[in-house]
Order: C-alpha cells, then structure tokens, then sequence
C-alpha cells in the first residue's frame, strides 16, 4: 500500500492544498492530511476549525484522512506507517525550502517527499494571503473550497 501524508498547518486550507491533494489521490492509496501543531505559530483557525474544513471537503472521498500532530512529520509518518511526505510547490522560493527539509528526512529516516507543482490557476494562492484577505473583509472565498467558513 503506497500510503503518505500531506503535512501544513492549513491556516486556512486554499483551492490551492486542495488541488495538490486531489491530484495526489492519482499517486497514493491513502492520504493523510497532517494538521500540525506549532508552538511558535499562531493561527487564525482552532485546530478543529482546519480539520473541519479539509473532512468537509474530502467527506466522501475514503482514501483521505485528517489527523492533527506535533513535533517532526518523519515521526507522525512512522506512526501512521506512511512512506512519502507530499508537498506543493508554488515557486523558486518554495523548491528550495522545501529541497532542504526534504533531503534533511530522507537522511533520518528514508522517507521519500515527493513534489507536486501547483496548477497556474491556484500557483498564487497562500495561506497568508488569506488570511489578510479575511481580515481586511476581501473576497476571500474565492481562494478557498466552499467549507471554508467565517462565522
């Protein structure tokens, strides 16, 4: 069973995330949506608020799990027996980041990351930008699925 995990803080989850894990579904036999906890980040959403809204989107869709965790993501995927990490690329910036963490993981503990580029109509989309949006009362619904809700 080729089984990974696709770890972020999801502050909020984009059309972005869910085009990166949709596309995954072509590769994977299962999918766990690693929601990460980290202590020196503060979010806009609880931690129940972004697993929400990723089980909304996927709630029909078996091969995809949610699950919160903390500390290194090569553990959270020994735990759950994942042997890939997916991440997205959006840039330059974002290659040489994430090439970084990604050699750093497979040295430790062999698990493979493998890279999806975003597709241009969402390669723009970040969570930051978002989050801006939100609090500036911007249209921000159009970078998010639907279960993305401000209440």
């Amino acid at each position: 069973m080729r089984k990974a995990i696709f770890p972020g803080s999801f502050d909020p989850f984009t059309l972005g995330h869910l085009d990166i894990l949709k596309r995954s579904l072509l590769l994977f036999d299962e999918i766990t949506v690693g929601v990460g906890k980290n202590i020196n980040k503060k979010t806009m959403f609880t931690e129940n608020q972004r697993i929400s809204f990723i089980k909304d989107c996927f709630k029909n869709e078996p091969k995809i799990k949610v699950e919160s965790y903390e500390g290194l993501t090569i553990n959270f995927c020994k735990k759950i027996g994942a042997n890939f990490i997916v991440r997205g690329i959006r840039n330059n910036g974002d290659f040489e980041f994430e090439k970084a963490i990604a050699r750093t993981n497979r040295k430790l503990s062999k698990i493979e990351t493998v890279f999806l580029l975003t597709s241009a109509k969402t390669s723009f989309i970040s969570s930051t930008i978002v989050r801006e949006l939100i609090i500036n009362k911007g249209e921000y619904q159009l970078l998010v699925p639907s279960s993305v809700k401000i209440d």
